[in-house]
């Protein structure tokens, strides 16, 4: 072990990452007593989180071994006016609108199994030579917030959420004016040699140009073959089918996945289908071997310019709004916002500027008499109505221990495909609709990092690494909020984001059985697998431009979710009928008497919107019965 890992692994080990080296050793109630003690700061620990040892082992012995637990006799707190199971963007803004809802006052207690409030959008901090780094662990940003239904724009404005700031306080041209640009990074492993070069083709909204990609083509370690075909489907406009319309195209493509079209249409060899396959992860959790050519066309992907679709590439998913409205911790600054709205003793501040760098005082989430309760580290393992079908009662696990409380409603706002076990009163149609769901899996690493001069030198910002472990690396957005600045000069600490998503590619998988393949990989990885991966990818890619990862790594947070990004409906094996608005989750979230289901599974969409959405649906649902 070199002398970085030993000192990174023993950092972090101080920090309580070796609860989840020694995740076999412990039981549940002692990993999550020990991770509570001396009551950390959550956001401030490094090693693997995400979903972190402590907070999935009840959820297993439920689901996977059946295990079950005697129902207390004994109430826990008080009668609560609502249960929420999930502390998540589309918990906490239910127990929000509820609270506002109920036109008097209300007593509510939010139930997670996590030792953070926030579910994906997940804060993590940093301490680099005397400066505080913030990044997001999860959930990203507020992704085109103009078409947000009435209800989720009024949540972010009852937040005090003012986008308009954001066209100041992110500075869109920053790398650009830097001469930054995306780069390709192919490693010698996969490839016999490595290289690292510009994207010679569209890659997010970097569009090279054609002399950028003729050199780029020509510097990379593909096989002649691989750059004479990459050559001609990104700077040709051929029209590789037969079809006459754009119609008959557009069904067509529809139906094969854009390798199938690569391979069978545009003769394209394999290297160059490994090349460009990851491109999707991060949107879709799966590559262009699970999504259609169709899908591929409306990305702008090499090969399909020239096929003549016109309005066939239409998708509600695209937003001509920046994609610029990003907090330092990404959404986590939501759920924080939202947890100084229900527990303000627990959040100081008043703004969303002052609240980017506001330090959560957790003492203060679960008091007693506060008329909002947030309790971490608790785990629900059933939902159930009482005798009289006037109230619900929730039992839960926590440091080992069986309690019960009871609300006159509960929200179930978690991982909706676990309420099948926590709530036996579903039916067995409904049980059927959830069963159709899976979470996409994804790891986002953070690597604070003492300076950026290596990406300065080398001249990107991001990296695409198709053939790595980490398919995308990217420095920081550059976003100033308040007293929080960006790293403006290379000479600044900086936060590096890394991407993984864990895929099944060639084995004839569809989209879910990708990620249930990805997921089981997930739980088989260490953090030292994760550290050597990030260790060796950045050495390769950067280490002739000056990199020295012993020298230039403070620290790494590993931020693990074998359960992310909810599930959308993929038209290749959906169908092009289903969508947010039709499909099996509208019977999937149906409510059950007092219980109702959020979440952004429940809206079968992965963003901001979805989660708010859903809390706005299944609070109108519970507001709907008269206690």
């Amino acid at each position: 072990m070199s002398r970085l890992k030993s000192d990174i692994s023993r950092r972090d080990f101080m920090n309580g990452v070796a609860l989840s080296v020694a995740a076999g050793a412990l039981s549940p109630a002692a990993m999550m007593a020990a991770a509570r003690s001396p009551a950390p700061y959550p956001p401030g620990l490094a090693g693997l989180r995400g979903a972190h040892a402590g907070a999935f082992e009840t959820a297993h012995a439920l689901a996977w071994e059946g295990k079950s637990w005697a129902r207390p006799a004994a109430q826990t707190d008080g009668l609560y006016d609502l249960v929420i199971v999930g502390a998540g963007l589309s918990g906490l803004a239910a127990a929000h609108l509820f609270r506002a809802r109920a036109g008097r006052p209300v007593k509510i207690l939010i139930l997670d199994n996590h030792d953070d409030f926030g579910g994906h959008a997940k804060r993590n901090e940093f301490s680099v030579d005397g400066k505080t780094l913030i990044g997001y662990g999860g959930s990203q940003s507020i992704d085109g917030p103009a078409g947000y239904s009435p209800g989720a724009k009024e949540i972010l404005a009852s937040l005090g959420v003012d986008l308009a700031k954001f066209h100041d306080y992110f500075d869109q041209d920053f790398y650009e004016r830097r001469h930054l640009r995306a780069g390709l990074y192919l490693d010698a492993k996969a490839h016999g040699a490595a290289s690292l070069t510009d994207i010679p083709f569209a890659y997010w909204t970097d569009i090279p140009d054609r002399k950028t990609i003729k050199s780029a083509i020509k510097a990379a370690a593909l096989a002649a073959e691989t750059k004479t075909a990459l050559k001609k489907l990104v700077l040709g406009d051929d029209d590789f089918l037969e079809m006459k319309t754009a119609a008959e195209k557009s069904d067509y493509l529809r139906s094969i996945s854009y390798e199938t079209f690569l391979r069978e249409d545009a003769g394209a060899p394999d290297e160059l289908l490994r090349l460009l396959r990851p491109v999707p992860h991060g949107i879709w959790g799966v590559g262009w071997d699970a999504l259609s050519a169709l899908e591929g066309a409306r990305w702008g992907m090499p090969g399909t310019q020239g096929l003549g679709l016109g309005d066939s590439l239409h998708n509600d998913h695209e937003s001509d709004e920046p994609y610029i409205f990003h907090f330092p911790d990404g959404n986590a600054t939501l759920a924080r916002l939202l947890v100084r709205k229900l527990i303000p003793e627990a959040m100081p501040g008043s703004t969303m500027e002052d609240v980017v760098t506001a330090r959560a005082d957790y003492s203060k989430l679960d008091l007693a008499g506060s008329g909002v309760r947030l309790r971490l580290g608790a785990t629900a393992v059933d939902l159930k109505h009482s005798p009289t079908g006037k109230s619900v009662d929730v039992v839960y696990i926590r440091d080992g221990e069986t309690h019960r409380v009871r609300g006159r409603h509960a929200i179930m706002a978690g991982y909706m495909a676990m309420a099948p076990y926590i709530c036996a009163e579903l039916p067995e149609a409904q049980r059927e609709a959830i069963r159709f769901f899976t979470k996409i899996p994804l790891v986002y690493a953070n690597v604070a990092l003492r300076n950026w001069r290596a990406f300065d030198k080398a001249g990107f910002h991001r990296i695409y690494s198709p053939s790595s472990f980490f398919e995308q690396m990217s420095l920081d957005f550059p976003v100033s909020i308040g007293e929080y600045k960006f790293a403006a000069s290379p000479d600044d600490p900086i936060l590096l984001h890394l991407q993984h998503v864990p895929v099944e590619p060639g084995a004839g998988l569809n989209e879910k059985d990708q990620h249930r393949a990805g997921r089981r990989k997930l739980y088989a990885l260490s953090y030292d697998d994760f550290e050597s991966a990030i260790i060796d990818q950045l050495s390769g890619a950067l280490g002739p431009f000056g990199f020295d990862p012993e020298r230039d790594i403070a620290a790494i947070t590993v931020n693990r979710w074998p359960h992310g990004y909810a599930y959308e409906y993929n038209e290749l094996f959906d169908g092009p009928d289903w969508s947010p608005k039709s499909g099996p989750h509208l019977d999937a979230r149906k409510p059950v008497g007092r219980i109702s289901i959020a979440n952004s599974d429940a809206s079968a969409y992965a963003y901001v919107n979805g989660a708010f959405d859903a809390a706005i649906r299944a609070v109108e649902e519970q507001i709907a019965i008269a206690d």
